[in-house]
C-alpha cells in the first residue's frame, strides 16, 4: 500500500527554520507500533497520522508521535497539520480564511486557518484545556546542575521553577537572561534524576527568560525532553500551552487580550516564532490560542 505525506517547517515562514513535522495524510490501518516506528524512521521532532474524525462535521482525526512515544497533544503538530490539510484541500493558488476543528486524544480542537496564496499560511487554535500547576518539589541547586549553570542564574524577578501542564507536563524554568539561555549545557542523565514523574512520565524541561534576539520577542526558550527522545526541540506549542499559565501566575495581566511573541530554535540555527494570545477576566486566564506559519519542504510516498 502507498501512503502519501509531506514534511512541513511550523512556526516559520522560512524553509528550513523553525520545527520540522511529517504529516502522513493516509494513516488508515496503520496500528500503533506501525506508527511509532514510521514516527521514528522520520526521526523528527513529532509525526501526525491523519484519520478519518470520529464527529462527521469534523475536518480530521489526529495521532501525534515523537521518535519515542505518542502525545495526546501538540502544538506544532495542530498547526501545522491544519495547514497542510487546507493546502491539500484547497491549494495554494487562492487565498482563503477557514475555520476546522481537529480531533486529538486530548480532546476537540478548533482552529482558524488562513492560506496565503503570496506567502506562507498562518494558523492558531484554541487550547482545549488551560494551563494548571501541579504540587512538585523541584530543588534549584539540581536544576542549575542539570542544566551547566550557576545557582544565580536560575530565576528572575518573582519567577521561579514550577510543574505546569496543559495536557502535557513541563518543568518551565526561569534563567537570568538571554546569556544564562544560552550557556544551557543539558544533561539528560542529571535531568531523568530530579525530573517529576507524571502518569508515569518524565516531565520535560522549558527554560525560559524574558526578552529575545528578535525585537518584538517578549520570551526567549529552549525545551529538551529526553523522555520523547528529542534533545531539544526549535518548537514547542505543547510547552508553551502549559507556559501559558506561567506568565499569568508570575506577571498578573490585567483583563483583556495580551499578544506575546515568543522565540525558540534560535540556539540550534532554527529560529521559529510562536503567538500566544491570552484572554484575562478576573485576573485568571479565561482562553488562550496558539498561532503561527508554516511552509511545506517536501512531500512524498511512503511504500507501507
Amino acid at each position: 500500500m502507498t501512503r502519501s505525506y509531506a514534511i512541513y517547517d511550523v512556526f516559520t515562514d522560512t524553509p528550513l527554520k523553525g520545527n520540522p513535522l511529517a504529516v502522513v495524510f493516509d494513516g488508515e490501518g496503520l496500528d500503533t507500533e506501525r506508527m511509532q516506528a514510521i514516527a521514528a524512521e522520520f526521526a523528527l521532532s513529532e509525526t501526525v497520522f491523519v484519520l478519518a474524525p470520529e464527529v462527521g462535521t469534523h475536518a480530521a482525526k489526529l495521532r501525534i508521535f515523537t521518535p519515542a512515544r505518542e502525545l495526546p497533544f501538540a502544538g506544532h503538530p495542530t498547526v501545522g497539520t491544519a495547514i497542510a490539510l487546507a493546502e491539500r484541500k484547497f491549494g495554494r493558488e487562492t487565498s482563503i480564511d477557514l475555520v476546522k476543528v481537529l480531533e486529538e486524544q486530548v480532546g476537540p480542537i478548533r482552529c482558524a486557518v488562513r492560506l496565503r496564496s503570496d506567502g506562507a499560511s498562518f494558523a492558531e487554535f484554541d487550547l482545549p484545556r488551560q494551563s494548571a500547576k501541579l504540587s512538585a518539589s523541584i530543588d534549584r541547586q539540581a536544576l542549575a546542575d542539570a542544566l551547566g549553570l550557576r545557582l544565580t542564574q536560575i530565576g528572575f524577578e518573582n519567577h521561579v521553577a514550577g510543574l505546569w501542564s496543559a495536557g502535557v507536563p513541563f518543568v518551565t524554568i526561569p534563567v537570568h537572561d538571554l546569556a544564562a539561555a544560552a550557556a544551557v549545557d543539558f544533561d539528560p542523565g542529571r535531568w531523568e534524576k530530579i525530573a517529576p514523574l507524571v502518569e508515569g512520565r518524565l516531565a520535560a524541561a522549558y527554560i525560559y527568560c524574558r526578552g529575545g534576539q528578535h525585537h518584538n520577542a517578549r520570551f526567549h526558550v529552549r525545551m529538551f525532553a529526553p523522555d520523547m527522545g528529542i534533545s531539544e526541540d526549535p518548537a514547542t506549542g505543547a510547552a508553551l500551552a502549559a507556559f501559558s499559565g506561567t506568565i499569568q501566575h508570575f506577571d498578573q495581566f490585567i483583563d483583556g487580550n495580551h499578544a506575546i511573541l515568543i522565540e525558540q530554535g534560535v540556539e540550534m540555527g532554527r529560529t521559529s516564532f510562536l503567538h500566544l494570545h491570552l484572554q484575562v477576566e478576573g485576573g485568571a486566564v479565561a482562553a488562550a490560542r496558539i498561532g503561527g506559519e508554516a511552509v511545506k519542504l517536501a512531500e512524498g510516498t511512503l511504500f507501507i
